[in-house]
């Protein structure tokens, strides 16, 4: 038997990335089964992130709605000649989370996929192109995923900012700590012997 509100919840909750349809209805029955404990908590928190919640306008990642350009744009401390280019906001915070990188970031908000219809100008190549530009970077680091996708945007990334001049690096690629040569495919065995380093 179909409840509309249920099916209604599953199919919001459906939208959210790496949900699946099945996951989706769970967690609607889930959240249905116990609203005192879930839904309400769940409802205050979007309620917050919708007023609370901006994105830089400069570098794109998550900020609070006061502070807009972002901690990490208006820090004196940080190196304005190097910028690490990401594909989502997310991406800068796992960067971050390590504490070495000391230079500042800008967030492409995606990728280019022609499978999706998104294209170079769906993307925030244009505010990329004018940064480097404007705020004398010496240095672009390219930390882009290594899908397809990715690949092609880096390159896209890459030639325009190599015609302007601009240095531009990528993160390296290689086995996982932890993991065994036997694991790793071959796209990955054959990046980590292409970038070996002398020891």
């Amino acid at each position: 038997m179909s409840v509309p509100a249920l099916d209604s919840l599953a199919v919001a909750l459906g939208r959210l990335p790496g949900v699946g349809r099945r996951s989706a209805e769970r967690m609607a029955m889930k959240l249905a089964a116990e609203p005192e404990r879930l839904i309400g908590p769940m409802i205050a928190a979007l309620e917050a992130t919708r007023e609370q919640v901006r994105f830089c306008v400069r570098c794109g990642a998550v900020t609070e709605a006061g502070r807009n350009p972002c901690r990490l744009c208006t820090d004196v401390a940080r190196d304005g000649r190097q910028l690490c280019v990401v594909e989502d906001p997310s991406d800068v915070l796992a960067i971050e989370a390590i504490g070495t990188f000391r230079g500042r970031y800008h967030a492409l908000m995606g990728k280019i996929s022609p499978i999706r219809g998104d294209g170079p100008n769906d993307i925030r190549l244009r505010e990329l192109v004018r940064r480097v530009r404007e705020e004398g970077v010496d240095e672009v680091v390219l930390a882009l995923n290594t899908d397809l996708e990715s690949e092609a945007t880096a390159g896209l990334v890459a030639a325009l900012l190599r015609e302007r001049g601009v240095k531009v690096t990528r993160l390296a690629y290689g086995i996982p700590a932890g993991s065994g040569i036997r694991y790793a495919d071959a796209v990955t065995l054959e990046r980590a012997l292409a970038g070996r380093q002398e020891v």
